[in-house]
């Protein structure tokens, strides 16, 4: 059996969310449903075949395994993959893979789109993802993905099929669009990167970095550096709607007890049993 990435797995309604995350080694999630994926710090076998992948910013422990990726699909004769990442990366990270390509003897084919805060991506007729502002040390990004329906509006619903057909024929809307937040990804940031983004307490599902959970890190200087703590997450409990919460990338200054214990003081009911860590 193949000796792969360390992966953990949820399932909620009828979405998979796979992946690791642990601060300054590696962080990578996909769900698989969507076919999408948040950050490249390491690519498992497993992670290959997903061809969307949205960066949140360019530290060597989100995004080193790029090259990698992109050379496997190349090699399994896949076609080339799609990167998000901030705008402000895309320039700088074709360099790299230029060279990493000239190093390797090989071709490393994918498509680097640069992004903004407050941009869209449509993924498919139903798929669409939008960029929010984060803040952490480097120019970063957060991610929602949303599902878009059509709905028929009031005034048409007791028509016909072909009523409604004839109307459309003739130019008038007479559907109107309905976005449902699926799922949100802070990647690192400072609590800013969540109260920036109202959609952030919203989504089915939130994956959020909680870098810090000791009372010993005073998060104001946590803050300065672009991350989250375990206060700042029991201060805002009261604004999260989201179905599930994963709690990630904790610090290797921490062992998994550790972790635990402090989440389970400061939170004993776990936000309703609706926190999850990942360790």
């Amino acid at each position: 059996m193949l000796n792969d990435q360390p992966i953990r797995v949820l399932k909620h309604r009828n979405l998979t969310i796979e992946g690791y995350s642990r601060a300054a080694v590696q962080t990578y999630w996909r769900i698989p449903e969507l076919n999408l994926g948040f950050d490249l710090g390491s690519q498992p076998w497993a992670f290959m075949g997903t061809p969307n992948w949205f960066v949140s910013h360019t530290h060597i422990d989100h995004m080193m395994a790029l090259p990698t990726y992109v050379a496997r699909r190349r090699m399994m004769k896949m076609e080339p993959p799609t990167i998000y990442l901030p705008e402000e990366a895309v320039e700088p990270m074709s360099r790299i893979l230029r060279l990493v390509s000239r190093l390797d003897r090989g071709r490393l084919p994918c498509q680097l789109i640069g992004l903004r805060p407050g941009q869209e991506v449509e993924l498919s007729r139903e798929l669409v993802v939008t960029t929010s502002a984060s803040k952490h040390t480097v120019p970063s990004l957060a991610f929602i993905v949303w599902d878009r329906r059509k709905k028929l509006k009031a005034e048409f619903q007791h028509l016909s099929g072909p009523e409604i057909r004839d109307l459309r024929l003739s130019g008038v809307e007479v559907t109107y669009e309905v976005r449902i937040p699926i799922v949100a990804y802070l990647g690192d940031s400072a609590p800013e990167g969540l109260d920036n983004c109202p959609a952030m307490y919203e989504a089915q599902v939130l994956i959020l970095e909680l870098t810090f959970v000791s009372p010993s890190h005073r998060k104001e200087k946590i803050h300065k550096f672009g991350h989250m703590h375990l206060m700042d997450l029991v201060e805002r409990r009261e604004k999260f709607k989201n179905e599930v919460i994963i709690a990630a990338h904790f610090s290797t200054r921490y062992h998994d007890g550790e972790i635990r214990r402090h989440v389970e003081k400061a939170c004993p009911d776990m936000l309703d049993g609706r926190l999850h860590l990942w360790l």
